[in-house]
């Protein structure tokens, strides 16, 4: 384990690198830079910049030079200063931008986590140990309309129901009146009262696929002859059940971390347009639409770091739980 977890961390730092390249490149394939975006907005409006002053710009915002020199430039800022460079849209540190929708952003994106994880491990143990009880269908069946049904449908419907029914609209995670207003007991109130609908329609496809794979995984283990010879010694079903097969079934759950946390920093973008939540989500999708390579930059090379961290944390917890892997990592 020690050589395999120092192999490890070895290969991370030229893979985040690669990661950043290539996701810096991709950004700039589009044709244009942000200047144009500038400008096509501008000719909408009937209005024009003098060619002096885009080349003053194009120079201000080193667009002049090649895309690896500006990688070479941003990349070094960002670990020699820690500096993520200036959003060209909001005219901002890509840092300041960050500080301001990151906390919201983990704080829904662990909740969402922790209730979605808790719901498909209920579900599915219960539905493999059950299996083909009425219950078990009614799972089934709402396990394959979550996978069926896009995240952003669920969320515009959502909207629509709770706007026909109780003639309320959702946008954002606060009321108006405690959009600006510091934090006391009556803003938190006001955050409960509108988390629970991201935090159900951001967990909804999450749930489906775990529920399935853990009742595929759980149903095989528990045809397995050590299931049989546990029962043999007199174990009841439910120490069997928790102690052998539901232990070995986890793994996926284990091996998703790897997508989890990214997943925890950028969010499902277009529910969270829809439902128009202020996290790095839609953040994201600005920077890509005007082109702001800084900002769409940084948020990108974070999420392949989380990424990176979070495949080494399921790989490392795999082994933690389940012999097989330590062995496999032994040898």
């Amino acid at each position: 384990m020690g050589g395999y977890l120092v192999r490890r961390l070895l290969a991370m730092l030229p893979t985040v690198v690669l990661i950043s390249l290539v996701s810096f490149l991709i950004i700039q394939l589009p044709p244009g830079d942000y200047l144009t975006t500038v400008v096509a907005k501008l000719q909408a409006q009937g209005q024009s910049l003098p060619p002096e002053q885009l080349i003053a710009l194009r120079q201000q915002y080193a667009l002049d030079a090649s895309p690896l020199e500006q990688y070479w430039r941003w990349i070094t800022n960002i670990v020699l200063h820690g500096d993520f460079g200036t959003s060209f849209e909001y005219n901002k540190p890509v840092s300041t931008l960050l500080g301001e929708r990151l906390p919201l952003t983990l704080g829904l994106g662990l909740l969402t986590w922790i209730i979605g994880w808790s719901i498909a491990l209920v579900a599915g143990v219960y539905s493999a140990a059950r299996r083909y009880s009425k219950l078990d269908y009614v799972i089934t069946t709402l396990s394959f309309l979550g996978l069926a049904i896009p995240g952003f449908l669920i969320a515009l419907t959502a909207v629509y129901l709770q706007f026909k029914l109780f003639g309320r609209t959702v946008s954002g995670l606060f009321s108006p009146e405690f959009d600006d207003a510091a934090w006391n007991l009556g803003k938190l109130l006001d955050l409960f009262s509108h988390l629970w609908l991201p935090v159900l329609v951001l967990a909804s496809g999450g749930v489906a696929g775990t529920v399935r794979v853990l009742r595929a995984n759980l149903l095989d283990e528990l045809h397995k002859p050590y299931v049989t010879a546990a029962r043999a010694r007199g174990l009841t079903e439910r120490k069997l059940l928790l102690r052998y097969p539901t232990r070995v079934a986890l793994n996926p759950f284990i091996a998703t971390i790897g997508w989890t946390i990214p997943a925890l920093f950028d969010g499902e973008v277009l529910v969270a347009t829809v439902l128009g939540l202020e996290t790095t989500g839609p953040l994201l999708l600005n920077a890509l639409k005007s082109q702001d390579m800084y900002l769409a930059g940084g948020i990108i090379l974070i999420a392949c770091i989380l990424t990176v961290i979070g495949t080494l944390l399921s790989d490392l917890l795999l082994a933690a739980v389940d012999p097989r892997v330590r062995v496999g990592y032994a040898g």
